[in-house]
């Protein structure tokens, strides 16, 4: 079990030190989470960040397993609690070429 968690910090430690030449792509999106305020009180802000990630997967064209949310994007959503995330977020998502996708708040968020 310490094991898995010792890869995942080594791992985050790699993405945070990649250098700029290896981003392949890099985009800014207003990702609309209107849609999680359908579900109840108690499941908005988990289905706005289910809907953030299908977002990125379908306009990154990549996997689920290869997106990472960075914390400052997941503290926004989850800024007001759990019933009342934000209409829409605006975000930077950054392609590698391995094809690994990083998400950021976009600058002046």
């Amino acid at each position: 079990m310490s094991d898995k968690r010792e890869e995942e910090k080594t791992e985050e430690k790699k993405t945070e030190s990649k250098s700029e030449s290896d981003i392949v792509e890099e985009r800014v999106y207003t990702v609309p989470l209107s849609k999680a305020w359908i579900m109840p009180v108690t499941k908005r802000a988990p289905r706005a960040m289910r809907i953030l990630r299908e977002f990125i997967r379908r306009h990154m064209k990549v996997e689920n397993e290869d997106i990472i949310i960075s914390n400052e994007v997941n503290e926004k959503v989850w800024s007001r609690g759990i019933e009342k995330p934000p209409r829409k977020v605006r975000i930077k998502a950054a392609k590698d070429k391995d094809g690994l996708v990083t998400v950021h708040l976009a600058e002046g968020e």
